[in-house]
């Protein structure tokens, strides 16, 4: 593997971290400008819309640049934002400085996944994917709880200068280490257009929404987990941040086992995959009136939610990159960050109905269960996608 990879990996670790630390900067955050925590809740909702927006616009804006020049640009943009942010006592810059974070952030990302075809061949794309999501995984394990405690210690302000700092660090490596070509160059000349026409095909298609709706489920129980421990009768306050740190640790290791075998067996590991998230969220809303039960299981969804994610990015950029070279990263990202939107609003509806989070745990069973229904369609009326993506890349 290209430690160009590890590289890149190590940038997303920067960017992950800086995506879900706000969770435990708001109450200081809120503090410090005299605001409201609703108010302050701003800065979540624009990096996520940021995501969302700032993939397809930064493929079509810089997606014919050479990799290395469009990632330290957009790794240079997410620092510098977070630099203006960490210095600004005015909050209307300081919300502005989170969309430009999440607009260069969902670039970043969707340049180097539709890079990967390039950067280390078809048949590895899989390994690649899951080194690349990795970095987010980490950061919940490690950079979310160290931002959480920088502001515990010295302010909200002193994590955005930790992250602007690594940041900083990682761009040395990504404009020396990182190969030039491997995105745009060496591209088809195809209009942006003409590459949005890869969704007409269903294999394409499918994928993106299944990669929706599993994030969507991820998202929709993730937002409740520390709510649902803190619950459980008897339960000291560490166990929070414990269970927390035990979907991170699920997470990565769901995401490293798949690695290794979503390039040979993507299709079945989706399959399977889908259909048991339906089970282990289940089990998991079953298990949360004890600690141990809901422990063990938040280990587990977060391995299972992670793993299929993985597989689902490097899915839909195998699948659709040979028609949409420059678009197959963006629809990864958009696909998991519009998932990451609808799950904690669904989720809400449901516990505000039902008067207990476990509903959220409920609710992603279900959405999986949407997820594993499409799949196995997808499986039954399967037909010769391959043949027509490629008709689409000429």
């Amino acid at each position: 593997m290209p430690i160009g990879v590890f590289v890149l990996a190590a940038a997303v670790f920067a960017q992950g971290t800086s995506e879900f630390m706000m969770s435990g900067l708001l109450a200081r955050t809120a503090a410090d400008f005299g605001i409201s925590l609703g108010t302050v809740g701003l800065l979540t909702s624009v990096y996520a819309v940021g995501m969302v927006l700032g993939a397809p616009t930064m493929a079509a804006t810089a997606g014919r640049w050479p990799l290395r020049r469009s990632a330290t640009t957009f790794l240079a943009l997410f620092c510098v934002a977070h630099v203006v942010g960490a210095l600004t006592t005015d909050f209307a810059v300081l919300v502005a400085t989170r969309a430009v974070a999440a607009v260069a952030n969902a670039g970043f990302l969707a340049i180097v996944l539709a890079a990967l075809p390039r950067l280390v061949g078809p048949a590895l794309v899989g390994r690649a994917s899951s080194i690349i999501v990795s970095g987010v995984t980490v950061a919940c394990i490690a950079g979310v709880p160290a931002g959480t405690v920088l502001g515990q210690l010295w302010g909200w302000r002193s994590a955005f200068w930790a992250v602007a700092v690594v940041s900083a660090v990682v761009l040395v490596p990504v404009a020396s280490m990182v190969p030039r070509d491997g995105a745009g160059a060496g591209a088809p000349d195809r209009s942006m257009r003409s590459e949005w026409t890869v969704l007409g095909v269903r294999a394409v298609r499918s994928a993106v929404l299944v990669g929706v709706l599993v994030n969507a489920a991820t998202f929709a129980a993730f937002t409740y987990l520390g709510t649902i421990a803190a619950g459980i009768a008897g339960t000291p306050g560490i166990w929070v941040p414990l269970v927390l740190a035990l979907f991170g640790l699920g997470s990565f290791a769901g995401v490293t086992l798949t690695g290794r075998y979503s390039d040979r067996h993507g299709r079945s590991i989706i399959a399977v995959g889908t259909a048991g998230l339906v089970g282990v969220w289940a089990l998991a809303a079953i298990s949360a009136h004890t600690m141990a039960g809901f422990a063990a299981m938040t280990l587990l969804t977060g391995a299972a939610a992670f793993g299929v994610g993985s597989a689902l990015i490097a899915t839909i950029v195998r699948t659709a990159a040979p028609a949409a070279p420059r678009l197959a990263g963006a629809l990864a990202t958009t696909a998991l960050n519009i998932g990451a939107v609808l799950g904690p609003v669904a989720a809400g509806v449901a516990v505000d109905r039902a008067h207990t989070p476990v509903a959220a745990l409920w609710c992603a069973a279900g959405t999986a269960a949407v997820a594993a229904a499409i799949v196995l369609f997808d499986r039954v009326r399967r037909g010769p996608e391959a043949v027509a993506v490629g008709a689409l890349a000429r």
